[in-house]
Protein backbone atom coordinates (compact mmCIF):
# COMPACT_ATOMS: atom_id res chain seq x y z
CA UNK A 1 0.00 0.00 0.00
CA UNK A 2 1.19 3.76 -0.92
CA UNK A 3 0.43 5.67 1.85
CA UNK A 4 0.70 9.49 2.29
CA UNK A 5 0.60 10.51 6.15
CA UNK A 6 -0.07 14.42 6.56
CA UNK A 7 0.90 15.41 10.03
CA UNK A 8 1.91 19.40 10.22
CA UNK A 9 3.97 18.55 13.86
CA UNK A 10 5.78 15.33 12.67
CA UNK A 11 8.37 14.57 14.11
CA UNK A 12 11.15 11.46 15.29
CA UNK A 13 13.16 10.30 18.01
CA UNK A 14 16.17 13.25 17.63
CA UNK A 15 13.52 15.92 17.58
CA UNK A 16 11.54 16.97 20.68
CA UNK A 17 7.97 16.58 20.66
CA UNK A 18 5.12 13.37 19.86
CA UNK A 19 6.43 10.67 17.74
CA UNK A 20 3.14 8.73 17.78
CA UNK A 21 2.95 9.20 13.88
CA UNK A 22 6.80 8.35 13.65
CA UNK A 23 5.99 5.10 15.73
CA UNK A 24 3.39 3.74 13.23
CA UNK A 25 5.11 5.17 10.33
CA UNK A 26 8.27 3.12 10.65
CA UNK A 27 6.49 -0.36 10.96
CA UNK A 28 3.94 0.43 7.91
CA UNK A 29 7.45 0.97 6.48
CA UNK A 30 8.24 -2.53 7.72
CA UNK A 31 5.84 -4.29 7.06
CA UNK A 32 5.70 -3.34 3.04
CA UNK A 33 4.55 -0.52 3.00
CA UNK A 34 5.53 2.83 1.41
CA UNK A 35 4.88 5.77 3.28
CA UNK A 36 5.36 9.54 2.39
CA UNK A 37 5.16 11.98 4.87
CA UNK A 38 4.08 15.36 4.38
CA UNK A 39 4.35 18.15 7.04
CA UNK A 40 5.98 21.33 7.96
CA UNK A 41 9.63 21.97 8.79
CA UNK A 42 8.50 24.16 11.76
CA UNK A 43 11.95 25.22 13.42
CA UNK A 44 12.62 26.32 9.69
CA UNK A 45 13.51 30.25 8.40
CA UNK A 46 10.00 30.35 7.07
CA UNK A 47 10.91 32.46 4.06
CA UNK A 48 8.38 30.58 2.09
CA UNK A 49 5.64 28.14 2.07
CA UNK A 50 6.71 26.92 -1.07
CA UNK A 51 9.96 25.83 -0.03
CA UNK A 52 10.72 21.88 0.55
CA UNK A 53 13.55 19.69 1.52
CA UNK A 54 12.88 16.29 1.83
CA UNK A 55 14.66 13.70 4.33
CA UNK A 56 14.60 9.91 4.66
CA UNK A 57 13.98 8.81 8.46
CA UNK A 58 13.75 4.37 9.35
CA UNK A 59 12.31 4.15 5.36
CA UNK A 60 10.06 7.05 5.86
CA UNK A 61 10.48 9.35 2.92
CA UNK A 62 9.48 12.96 4.39
CA UNK A 63 8.68 15.91 2.66
CA UNK A 64 9.26 19.12 4.82
CA UNK A 65 7.66 22.76 3.62
CA UNK A 66 9.06 25.52 5.56
CA UNK A 67 6.36 26.80 7.60
CA UNK A 68 7.67 27.53 11.50
CA UNK A 69 5.09 26.91 14.18
CA UNK A 70 5.61 26.85 17.99
CA UNK A 71 3.38 27.17 20.88
CA UNK A 72 4.66 30.70 21.53
CA UNK A 73 2.65 32.38 18.72
CA UNK A 74 -0.06 34.17 18.98
CA UNK A 75 -3.52 32.86 17.77
CA UNK A 76 -3.54 34.70 14.58
CA UNK A 77 -0.09 33.61 13.77
CA UNK A 78 -0.76 30.13 14.44
CA UNK A 79 -3.99 30.32 11.95
CA UNK A 80 -1.58 31.48 9.18
CA UNK A 81 0.84 28.82 9.67
CA UNK A 82 -2.53 26.51 9.92
CA UNK A 83 -3.47 28.02 6.39
CA UNK A 84 -0.25 28.24 5.15
CA UNK A 85 0.94 24.22 5.80
CA UNK A 86 -2.81 23.48 4.13
CA UNK A 87 -2.04 25.60 1.04
CA UNK A 88 1.47 24.22 0.21
CA UNK A 89 0.60 20.36 1.29
CA UNK A 90 -2.57 20.33 -1.44
CA UNK A 91 0.01 20.80 -4.19
CA UNK A 92 2.64 18.46 -2.64
CA UNK A 93 0.28 15.72 -1.27
CA UNK A 94 -1.81 15.53 -4.47
CA UNK A 95 1.57 14.75 -6.59
CA UNK A 96 2.63 11.64 -4.52
CA UNK A 97 1.75 8.55 -5.95
CA UNK A 98 -0.72 6.86 -3.67
CA UNK A 99 -3.14 4.39 -2.79
CA UNK A 100 -4.43 6.24 0.52
CA UNK A 101 -4.30 9.46 2.17
CA UNK A 102 -4.03 9.40 5.83
CA UNK A 103 -4.08 13.00 7.54
CA UNK A 104 -3.71 13.53 11.62
CA UNK A 105 -4.71 16.65 13.77
CA UNK A 106 -4.22 19.29 15.64
CA UNK A 107 -5.20 21.19 13.67
CA UNK A 108 -8.09 19.68 11.68
CA UNK A 109 -6.75 22.15 8.77
CA UNK A 110 -4.85 19.02 7.51
CA UNK A 111 -7.66 17.49 6.38
CA UNK A 112 -8.17 20.18 3.99
CA UNK A 113 -5.11 18.57 1.96
CA UNK A 114 -5.81 15.00 2.84
CA UNK A 115 -9.74 15.15 1.22
CA UNK A 116 -8.10 17.43 -1.76
CA UNK A 117 -5.16 14.89 -2.12
CA UNK A 118 -7.59 11.70 -1.63
CA UNK A 119 -10.25 13.29 -4.46
CA UNK A 120 -7.82 14.30 -6.73
CA UNK A 121 -6.13 10.65 -6.70
CA UNK A 122 -9.46 8.67 -6.60
CA UNK A 123 -8.57 6.82 -3.40
CA UNK A 124 -9.68 7.03 0.19
CA UNK A 125 -9.46 9.24 3.22
CA UNK A 126 -8.66 8.77 6.45
CA UNK A 127 -8.62 11.45 9.45
CA UNK A 128 -6.93 10.60 12.96
CA UNK A 129 -8.63 13.06 15.66
CA UNK A 130 -6.53 14.10 18.48
CA UNK A 131 -8.20 16.73 20.18
CA UNK A 132 -11.60 18.18 20.85
CA UNK A 133 -11.29 20.50 17.76
CA UNK A 134 -12.98 23.52 17.67
CA UNK A 135 -14.31 22.91 21.26
CA UNK A 136 -10.86 23.23 23.21
CA UNK A 137 -9.69 26.74 21.34
CA UNK A 138 -13.00 27.97 21.75
CA UNK A 139 -13.00 27.19 25.25
CA UNK A 140 -9.87 28.76 25.63
CA UNK A 141 -10.67 31.87 23.83
CA UNK A 142 -8.15 30.99 20.70
CA UNK A 143 -11.92 31.41 18.33
CA UNK A 144 -13.40 34.32 19.77
CA UNK A 145 -15.59 36.09 16.97
CA UNK A 146 -18.94 34.00 15.83
CA UNK A 147 -17.98 34.24 12.02
CA UNK A 148 -14.96 32.14 13.25
CA UNK A 149 -16.48 30.05 15.53
CA UNK A 150 -19.06 29.27 12.69
CA UNK A 151 -16.54 28.77 10.04
CA UNK A 152 -14.14 26.21 12.65
CA UNK A 153 -17.75 23.78 12.99
CA UNK A 154 -18.00 23.82 9.75
CA UNK A 155 -14.75 22.66 8.77
CA UNK A 156 -15.23 19.71 11.54
CA UNK A 157 -18.27 18.42 10.10
CA UNK A 158 -17.00 18.68 6.56
CA UNK A 159 -13.80 16.71 7.58
CA UNK A 160 -15.99 13.72 9.42
CA UNK A 161 -18.08 13.57 6.90
CA UNK A 162 -15.54 13.40 4.23
CA UNK A 163 -13.88 10.99 5.56
CA UNK A 164 -13.89 7.10 4.72
CA UNK A 165 -13.26 6.74 8.08
CA UNK A 166 -12.14 8.33 11.42
CA UNK A 167 -9.33 7.31 13.80
CA UNK A 168 -9.90 8.93 17.19
CA UNK A 169 -7.41 9.22 20.44
CA UNK A 170 -10.00 8.40 22.97
CA UNK A 171 -13.56 7.08 23.74
CA UNK A 172 -14.94 10.95 23.86
CA UNK A 173 -13.11 12.06 20.82
CA UNK A 174 -15.24 9.21 19.47
CA UNK A 175 -18.74 10.36 20.69
CA UNK A 176 -18.06 13.60 19.59
CA UNK A 177 -17.21 12.35 15.86
CA UNK A 178 -20.70 10.59 16.45
CA UNK A 179 -22.08 13.45 17.21
CA UNK A 180 -21.42 15.45 14.44
CA UNK A 181 -21.30 12.63 11.87
CA UNK A 182 -23.76 10.18 12.74
CA UNK A 183 -23.08 6.39 11.64
CA UNK A 184 -19.27 7.43 10.66
CA UNK A 185 -17.36 4.48 10.69
CA UNK A 186 -14.95 5.64 13.98
CA UNK A 187 -12.12 3.40 15.35
CA UNK A 188 -10.40 4.43 18.91
CA UNK A 189 -6.73 3.94 19.05
CA UNK A 190 -4.88 5.24 21.96
CA UNK A 191 -1.69 7.10 22.37
CA UNK A 192 0.36 4.21 22.98
CA UNK A 193 3.57 3.10 25.00
CA UNK A 194 7.02 2.61 23.47
CA UNK A 195 8.71 -0.26 25.10
CA UNK A 196 11.58 -0.39 22.88
CA UNK A 197 12.55 3.37 23.36
CA UNK A 198 12.27 3.47 27.03
CA UNK A 199 13.95 0.11 27.55
CA UNK A 200 17.04 1.64 28.83
CA UNK A 201 15.18 4.67 31.43
CA UNK A 202 16.59 2.94 34.61
CA UNK A 203 20.03 3.03 33.55
CA UNK A 204 20.05 6.24 31.84
CA UNK A 205 18.19 7.83 34.96
CA UNK A 206 20.42 6.77 37.51
CA UNK A 207 22.99 8.40 35.06
CA UNK A 208 21.19 11.51 35.09
CA UNK A 209 20.75 11.52 39.17
CA UNK A 210 24.78 10.78 39.33
CA UNK A 211 25.61 14.05 37.17
CA UNK A 212 23.02 16.38 38.56
CA UNK A 213 23.86 18.05 41.70
CA UNK A 214 19.96 19.23 42.84
CA UNK A 215 18.68 15.82 42.79
CA UNK A 216 20.96 13.24 43.72
CA UNK A 217 18.47 10.82 45.36
CA UNK A 218 15.76 12.85 46.26
CA UNK A 219 12.61 12.12 45.10
CA UNK A 220 11.71 13.35 41.76
CA UNK A 221 8.57 14.64 40.03
CA UNK A 222 8.82 15.49 36.36
CA UNK A 223 6.27 17.39 33.59
CA UNK A 224 7.49 16.78 30.30
CA UNK A 225 5.96 18.20 27.67
CA UNK A 226 4.32 21.92 26.41
CA UNK A 227 4.27 24.64 28.92
CA UNK A 228 0.76 26.29 26.99
CA UNK A 229 -2.08 28.12 27.87
CA UNK A 230 -4.19 24.58 27.82
CA UNK A 231 -2.09 22.71 30.42
CA UNK A 232 -1.95 24.59 33.00
CA UNK A 233 1.18 23.95 34.88
CA UNK A 234 1.03 27.28 36.92
CA UNK A 235 -0.75 24.34 39.10
CA UNK A 236 2.25 22.47 39.61
CA UNK A 237 4.04 25.88 40.43
CA UNK A 238 1.70 25.98 43.58
CA UNK A 239 2.02 23.05 44.28
CA UNK A 240 6.03 22.95 44.69
CA UNK A 241 5.14 25.74 47.22
CA UNK A 242 3.38 23.96 49.96
CA UNK A 243 5.60 20.83 49.13
CA UNK A 244 8.41 23.19 51.10
CA UNK A 245 6.74 22.25 53.74
CA UNK A 246 5.48 19.19 53.29
CA UNK A 247 9.08 17.38 52.09
CA UNK A 248 11.57 20.14 50.99
CA UNK A 249 13.52 17.36 49.59
CA UNK A 250 11.68 16.58 46.79
CA UNK A 251 12.47 17.84 43.29
CA UNK A 252 10.21 19.35 40.73
CA UNK A 253 11.44 19.03 36.87
CA UNK A 254 9.91 20.79 34.50
CA UNK A 255 10.93 19.78 30.80
CA UNK A 256 9.55 21.82 28.04
CA UNK A 257 8.82 25.41 26.62
CA UNK A 258 5.91 27.04 25.42
CA UNK A 259 3.99 30.14 25.63
CA UNK A 260 3.27 29.93 29.56
CA UNK A 261 7.43 29.72 30.08
CA UNK A 262 8.39 33.17 30.99
CA UNK A 263 5.43 33.96 32.83
CA UNK A 264 5.79 29.67 34.98
CA UNK A 265 9.15 31.18 35.54
CA UNK A 266 8.25 34.49 37.02
CA UNK A 267 5.59 32.75 39.24
CA UNK A 268 7.93 30.67 40.41
CA UNK A 269 10.24 33.23 41.45
CA UNK A 270 7.72 34.93 43.16
CA UNK A 271 7.12 32.01 45.22
CA UNK A 272 10.32 31.21 45.92
CA UNK A 273 10.58 27.57 44.50
CA UNK A 274 12.46 28.43 41.51
CA UNK A 275 16.07 26.55 41.50
CA UNK A 276 15.01 25.71 45.36
CA UNK A 277 13.01 22.41 44.63
CA UNK A 278 11.25 23.63 41.06
CA UNK A 279 13.98 23.18 38.02
CA UNK A 280 12.74 24.72 34.44
CA UNK A 281 14.75 22.82 32.19
CA UNK A 282 15.07 23.39 28.12
CA UNK A 283 13.33 21.47 25.50
CA UNK A 284 15.14 18.09 24.50
CA UNK A 285 14.76 15.40 21.83
CA UNK A 286 12.22 12.58 22.60
CA UNK A 287 15.19 9.78 22.70
CA UNK A 288 17.06 12.32 25.26
CA UNK A 289 13.91 12.43 27.85
CA UNK A 290 14.21 9.13 28.34
CA UNK A 291 16.61 9.72 31.13
CA UNK A 292 14.13 11.80 32.93
CA UNK A 293 11.14 9.97 33.14
CA UNK A 294 13.73 7.08 34.44
CA UNK A 295 15.23 8.96 36.82
CA UNK A 296 11.60 9.80 38.28
CA UNK A 297 9.53 8.62 40.88
CA UNK A 298 6.39 10.26 39.80
CA UNK A 299 5.39 11.60 36.43
CA UNK A 300 2.73 14.17 35.68
CA UNK A 301 -0.05 15.12 33.25
CA UNK A 302 -1.83 18.27 33.97
CA UNK A 303 -4.55 20.67 32.11
CA UNK A 304 -7.00 23.37 32.99
CA UNK A 305 -9.61 22.61 35.30
CA UNK A 306 -12.52 22.22 32.23
CA UNK A 307 -14.50 19.57 31.89
CA UNK A 308 -14.21 19.60 27.96
CA UNK A 309 -10.57 18.41 28.53
CA UNK A 310 -11.17 15.14 30.40
CA UNK A 311 -10.31 13.47 27.10
CA UNK A 312 -7.48 14.17 26.84
CA UNK A 313 -4.49 11.73 25.33
CA UNK A 314 -1.35 13.33 26.05
CA UNK A 315 1.67 11.62 24.83
CA UNK A 316 3.76 12.66 28.42
CA UNK A 317 0.92 9.54 29.85
CA UNK A 318 1.99 6.65 27.94
CA UNK A 319 5.89 7.52 28.45
CA UNK A 320 5.89 7.44 31.90
CA UNK A 321 4.36 3.66 31.72
CA UNK A 322 6.42 2.59 28.92
CA UNK A 323 9.68 3.83 31.46
CA UNK A 324 7.33 1.92 34.52
CA UNK A 325 6.44 5.09 35.89
CA UNK A 326 3.16 5.96 37.69
CA UNK A 327 0.87 8.65 36.54
CA UNK A 328 -0.24 11.73 38.59
CA UNK A 329 -2.99 13.36 36.67
CA UNK A 330 -5.50 16.11 37.66
CA UNK A 331 -8.90 15.79 35.85
CA UNK A 332 -11.36 12.86 34.90
CA UNK A 333 -12.02 11.15 32.10
CA UNK A 334 -10.81 7.78 30.49
CA UNK A 335 -6.73 7.96 31.22
CA UNK A 336 -8.22 8.61 35.37
CA UNK A 337 -9.96 5.54 34.61
CA UNK A 338 -7.61 3.26 34.14
CA UNK A 339 -5.52 5.07 37.01
CA UNK A 340 -8.29 4.25 39.16
CA UNK A 341 -8.51 0.35 37.94
CA UNK A 342 -4.99 -0.66 37.75
CA UNK A 343 -3.44 1.64 40.28
CA UNK A 344 -0.24 2.42 38.24
CA UNK A 345 -0.49 6.12 39.42
CA UNK A 346 -3.02 8.62 41.51
CA UNK A 347 -5.63 11.41 40.95
CA UNK A 348 -5.00 14.77 42.11
CA UNK A 349 -7.52 17.42 42.99
CA UNK A 350 -7.89 19.81 40.55
CA UNK A 351 -7.70 23.65 41.30
CA UNK A 352 -5.91 22.51 44.93
CA UNK A 353 -2.20 22.65 44.88
CA UNK A 354 -2.36 22.27 48.56
CA UNK A 355 -4.22 19.42 48.43
CA UNK A 356 -2.63 18.14 45.44
CA UNK A 357 0.92 18.55 47.31
CA UNK A 358 -0.18 16.21 49.88
CA UNK A 359 -1.42 13.33 48.00
CA UNK A 360 1.96 13.75 46.33
CA UNK A 361 4.28 13.14 49.19
CA UNK A 362 2.04 11.38 50.83
CA UNK A 363 2.27 8.77 47.32
CA UNK A 364 5.75 9.20 47.16
CA UNK A 365 6.65 8.31 50.30
CA UNK A 366 4.94 4.93 50.14
CA UNK A 367 7.73 2.85 48.96
CA UNK A 368 4.82 0.13 48.87
CA UNK A 369 2.26 1.86 46.93
CA UNK A 370 5.09 3.14 44.39
CA UNK A 371 6.14 -0.18 43.79
CA UNK A 372 2.95 -1.32 43.27
CA UNK A 373 2.40 1.57 40.90
CA UNK A 374 5.64 0.91 39.03
CA UNK A 375 4.27 -2.76 38.26
CA UNK A 376 0.84 -1.58 37.08
CA UNK A 377 2.62 0.74 34.45
CA UNK A 378 4.40 -1.84 33.35
CA UNK A 379 1.96 -4.01 33.09
CA UNK A 380 -0.08 -1.24 30.98
CA UNK A 381 3.29 -0.86 29.11
CA UNK A 382 3.70 -4.22 27.54
CA UNK A 383 -0.50 -5.35 27.36
CA UNK A 384 -2.92 -3.58 25.28
CA UNK A 385 -1.34 0.16 25.70
CA UNK A 386 1.80 -1.17 23.56
CA UNK A 387 2.37 0.17 20.70
CA UNK A 388 2.60 -2.76 18.83
CA UNK A 389 -0.43 -3.73 19.79
CA UNK A 390 -1.90 -0.22 18.85
CA UNK A 391 -0.07 -0.56 14.89
CA UNK A 392 -1.89 -3.75 14.56
CA UNK A 393 -5.11 -2.10 15.66
CA UNK A 394 -4.30 1.36 13.53
CA UNK A 395 -2.71 -1.45 10.22
CA UNK A 396 -5.90 -3.28 10.01
CA UNK A 397 -7.76 0.32 9.94
CA UNK A 398 -6.50 1.18 6.59
CA UNK A 399 -5.80 -2.33 5.11
CA UNK A 400 -9.47 -2.56 5.28
CA UNK A 401 -10.57 1.06 4.04
CA UNK A 402 -8.12 0.51 1.29
CA UNK A 403 -9.40 -2.71 0.85
CA UNK A 404 -6.32 -4.16 0.47
CA UNK A 405 -4.46 -6.98 2.45
CA UNK A 406 -2.16 -6.37 5.94
CA UNK A 407 0.64 -7.56 4.27
CA UNK A 408 0.50 -4.29 1.48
Amino acid sequence: MRIVYIHQYFRTPEMSGGTRSFEFARRLVARGHEVQVVSADIDGDGESSQKWRESSSAGIRIHWASIPYNNKMSYRDRIKSFAGFAAAACARASKIPQDLVFATSTPLTVAIPGIYSARRNGVPFVLEVRDLWPEVPIALGALKSAPAKAAARRLERWAYRRSAHVVALSPKMAENVEKLAPGKSTTVIQNGCDVDLFCDAEVLGKQLRAATAWLGDRPLLLYAGTLGLVNGVSFLVRMAEHLVGIDPEIRLAVVGGGREESELKKLAQELGVLNRNLFFVAPMPKNQVVAYFGACDLSFSVVQDMPILAGDSANKVFDAWAAGRPVAINHGGWVADIISRTGAGVILPNGDPIGAAKVVASFVADSRRMAEARAAAGLLAQGDLSRDALFSKFEAVLARVSGQSNSG
